[in-house]
């Protein structure tokens, strides 16, 4: 756990350090999101914030290689694996950065993004099998795997770029869904007695540190965007480190999870199923979006500020706390979804339902009680206004 520990903060430390590097070139090259009509940035913002969250991640799997855990008692396929993603990472980050440069139009962005998850499955980083309970495997056909691969890898790339609507929003969902996983990986290694240097893990908390080290400059109000470079690059570091679970444990050594109970059906699933979880969010806002538009006679396409953030906003949350209230609402599915497929029993439940309660008290009530704090002190400042 300290290697770990380790790994998160030279990530950390080295995105926080790069990024000022990544905004003078993005000023200097003209890469800066210009003010629209949907966006709640009030002047243009630089982009390219990718490029250090790249450059985090590659530092920290260069300590990692030195380590003398990590490197000695991590499997065959540990490294390799999380090299191939590293390399498919910086192919896509590529792509983004591109853009953030040109505005690529959709379909070369796509293409980029299928190519970057072709990549990963050639390197044979790819749905292999899933374990079960009672010692069952279900094995998956190579080009089924292959397929299955790349939808959840360039769902996520575009799940993670839909959600990047508000200053701090799309950074802290992907690193609380890397601390859900890295926890995930790292306590069903330990529950079945295995070695708990996993690709997975490494990846995660590579990634959460470069989150967090990214989160200083991006909180609002930010000074530096993810921008794509950023936002495709995260999204296919955590479904990747998803998929490289799948290869690396054999069937009969996870059969377990905590206090020796037998693994569920979640811990069969989590894998695909926690890369998409990250959907939820923006796949409810999509949904909501186009029912609204087609109901408004408009076409689907259609920018508004109606989207969830929007409406956070507008029941009164500040965007800080809105930003926050849809990490809690991350977190929530997340590590729900952690929790009932490693754990049992009242207490488990007695978890996830304080979680839920908390999170929708937070989201509905929290503006009420403050709204007339917020009334009372408009009325002050219209009274002092000559």
């Amino acid at each position: 756990m300290r290697e770990y520990a380790l790994v998160f903060l030279v990530a950390a430390a080295v995105t926080y350090l790069l990024t000022v590097v990544a905004r003078e070139i993005a000023l200097r090259t003209g890469a800066v999101a210009k003010v629209r009509d949907r966006d709640v940035h009030a002047e243009p913002i630089p982009y390219l914030g990718g490029l250090a969250m790249l450059g985090g991640l590659l530092a920290a799997y260069l300590i990692a290689r030195e380590l003398p855990f990590l490197s000695t008692r991590s499997g065959p396929f540990v490294f390799r694996d999380a090299g191939i993603v590293l390399i498919a990472g910086a192919f896509i980050c590529a792509i983004g950065t591109l853009d953030d440069l040109f505005e690529l139009d959709a379909l070369t962005k796509l293409g980029g993004q299928i190519a970057a998850a072709a990549f990963l499955v050639t390197q044979n980083v790819q749905y292999i099998y899933f374990f079960g309970s009672n010692d069952v495997q279900f094995s998956v056909d190579p080009a089924q795997g292959a397929l299955l691969t790349v939808f959840i890898v360039v769902a996520t790339v575009n799940a993670v770029n839909f959600v990047d609507g508000l200053d701090g929003l799309a950074a802290g969902v992907v690193c609380i869904g890397a601390l859900a996983f890295f926890a995930f990986c790292y306590q069903l290694a330990r529950f079945n007695d295995q070695s708990v240097a996993t690709t997975g893990a490494l990846l995660c908390a590579m990634l959460a540190g470069a989150c967090v080290g990214f989160l200083p400059h991006n909180i609002h109000p930010a000074r530096l965007f993810m921008g794509d470079s950023g936002s495709m690059l995260i999204g296919l570091v955590l479904s990747a480190s998803a998929i490289t679970l799948t290869g690396q444990f054999q069937p009969q050594d996870i059969s377990k999870g905590a206090m020796g109970s037998q693994a569920n059906l979640l811990v069969t699933l989590l894998p695909v199923l926690l890369p998409l979880a990250i959907l939820v969010v923006p796949l409810a806002d999509l949904v909501l979006a186009v029912v609204r538009r087609t109901r408004a006679g408009r076409s689907p396409f259609s920018p508004d500020k109606q989207h969830l953030h929007h409406r956070l906003l507008e029941i009164g949350h500040s965007q800080r706390r809105a930003v926050l209230i849809m990490w809690m609402w991350a977190a929530l599915i997340a590590f729900g979804m952690v929790l009932a497929s490693l754990y049992t029993g009242p207490w488990m439940w007695l978890s996830l339902g304080t979680m839920s309660v908390v999170t929708v008290a937070l989201t509905f009530l929290l503006p009420i009680v403050r709204k007339p704090a917020m009334l009372d002190r408009e009325d002050r400042d219209e009274a002092s206004t000559p």
